[in-house]
């Protein structure tokens, strides 16, 4: 490995951590001695990277520090490029559709000519399945769960009954067949579930929810036994 790639993995390691890691153990993971650790931690701390730390207390990268245009592997390229074919595919929503599409011009437009290529090249497809339309806007939905607002929705459940909702949302499930928002119901005081195309109407409510998003996703993993991302 090239100390060029070695600096960009031990940028990714500290990026990939919120708490201080020991030295030890990013040595370990670089495959490499403490000492040369010292010294790329001292070459980053040069080169304008704001890392915080010392020997035997362990090291942070403090937000703001942003990576140079980034050497992407061809496994990397690949994962990109299935992801955001597949959000483009099957979001269900113009918006996201079309912000994922820019997302990837936007990085292939700053890859070296020979990655830009494995772009264009790759050979994963996604199938566009068929999903129940939705009569609302799920970006505002989106917008909502992004500034922790309420929301009033009328929803008409699987027997056809026809109820009026404040919900607080805080995550979207895509799956093949349906768009679900994870949300507490203050009628049923409780997590609930709802269809996004059994969604009829709805308008958003300029207050804040009371508890942060986080909590809630918490909260609704704990309560369904789901074991947070790795």
């Amino acid at each position: 490995m090239s100390r060029t790639a070695r600096l960009l993995d031990l940028l990714q390691l500290l990026r990939n951590r919120s708490t201080p890691v020991s030295g030890n153990d990013l040595a370990s993971a670089l495959g490499i001695s403490i000492r040369t650790l010292y010294r790329d931690i001292a070459t980053l701390q040069a080169q304008g990277a704001d890392v915080a730390g010392e020997p035997g207390l362990g090291y942070v990268l403090r937000p703001g520090f942003t990576l140079p245009p980034l050497m992407f592997s061809a496994d990397e390229i690949e994962a990109i490029v299935l992801g955001s074919r597949w959000v483009a595919a099957k979001a269900d929503d113009s918006r996201l559709s079309q912000s994922a599409n820019q997302a990837l011009a936007k990085i292939a437009a700053v890859l070296p000519a020979e990655l830009r290529h494995r772009i264009e090249a790759t050979n994963l497809l996604v199938a566009r399945g068929v999903t129940t339309p939705s009569s609302v806007d799920a970006s505002q939905i989106r917008l909502a769960i992004r500034h922790e607002h309420k929301l009033a929705i009328a929803y008409r459940g699987p027997d056809g009954t026809e109820s009026e909702r404040t919900i607080w949302p805080f995550m979207i499930g895509f799956f093949d067949a349906a768009r679900i928002v994870a949300a507490w119901c203050e009628m049923r005081q409780a997590y609930r579930h709802f269809r996004i195309d059994r969604i009829t109407a709805l308008h958003p409510i300029a207050e804040r929810y009371p508890q942060r998003r986080a909590v809630l996703l918490k909260q609704w993993r704990a309560d369904n036994g789901i074991a947070p991302p790795t």
